[in-house]
C-alpha cells in the first residue's frame, strides 16, 4: 500500500536527532545496533530472531528501505546522534492502518534506552505526519505486555482506545499477538508536545 498523502521528509533535525532516510552507507552502523541489542529486541520484536546481522546483510536492507520510501510505500527511518556518527534506534511512519492514516513504530538500540529517544522521534514524527503528509489519523501500537513503552504516547497526548487480540504477527510457533493501539487525530494534535525541529525534502528544501 501507498501513501496517497504528501510525501514524508527524507530528513528530520531536532535538538539531539537526526532522523532520516536510511541509505546503503548507513549498513554498518545499522548492523552495529541492531547486533548490540538482540536479547534487548526479541523480547517484543519477533524479526529480531534473524539477529546477527552481517554488513552485506543490513546493506541489502538498507536499500529495500531506501527504495520503499522513494515509492512512498512506507517510510523507514534511522534515529542518529547529532553528529550522525551512531545509530540510536530506528522506525518510521507507514501507511497500513486505512485512509488518511499512518502508524509510527519505532525501536531503540540497548545502549540508548531511558534517554528519551522513542519520546523525541516519535513526538517528531506525529508532527510531519500531521504538518507535512497531511495525515488524519496517527496511531502507536504496542504489545500489551510493553508496558514502558506504553509512556511514549501518553507523554505526547495520544488516547488508548483498544486492546485487540491476536492481532500482531508473531513467532512462527506462537499464536498472533495482542495489541494496544494508541491513536491521535490531526484536530487533537498539540504542538507544544512536539520537539523544535527542521524537516528537508529529497532535494534539501526546508519543510518545516
Amino acid at each position: 500500500m501507498s501513501w496517497e498523502g504528501l510525501p514524508a521528509p527524507y530528513r528530520i533535525e531536532t535538538e539531539r536527532l537526526v532522523i532520516r532516510c536510511y541509505e546503503p552507507a548507513d549498513a554498518a552502523l545499522l548492523s552495529d545496533a541492531l547486533n548490540s541489542s538482540i536479547e534487548h529486541l526479541k523480547t517484543f520484536m519477533p524479526w529480531a530472531d534473524a539477529l546477527p546481522q552481517s554488513i552485506e546483510d543490513s546493506y541489502a536492507l538498507c536499500r529495500r528501505f531506501r527504495a520503499a520510501f522513494d515509492s512512498d510505500e512506507q517510510y523507514v527511518c534511522g534515529f542518529f546522534d547529532s553528529s550522525e556518527s551512531q545509530l540510536l534506534g530506528g522506525g518510521g511512519l507507514h501507511p497500513r492502518i486505512g485512509p488518511d492514516g499512518l502508524e509510527i513504530g519505532y525501536w531503540i538500540r540497548a545502549s540508548a534506552t531511558r534517554q528519551g529517544i522513542a519520546t523525541e522521534s516519535s513526538a517528531a514524527l506525529t508532527r510531519v505526519g500531521f504538518e507535512v503528509c497531511g495525515a488524519d489519523r496517527i496511531e502507536i501500537r504496542i504489545d500489551p505486555d510493553n508496558e514502558a513503552s506504553f509512556g511514549v504516547p501518553r507523554k505526547l497526548g495520544f488516547v488508548e482506545e483498544a486492546t485487540l487480540r491476536r492481532r500482531l504477527p508473531s513467532r512462527e510457533d506462537e499464536l498472533l499477538r495482542d495489541v494496544t493501539i494508541f491513536t491521535m487525530f490531526h484536530e487533537d494534535f498539540d504542538q507544544a508536545v512536539a520537539p523544535a525541529l527542521r524537516a528537508f525534502d529529497a532535494l534539501g528544501r526546508q519543510l518545516l
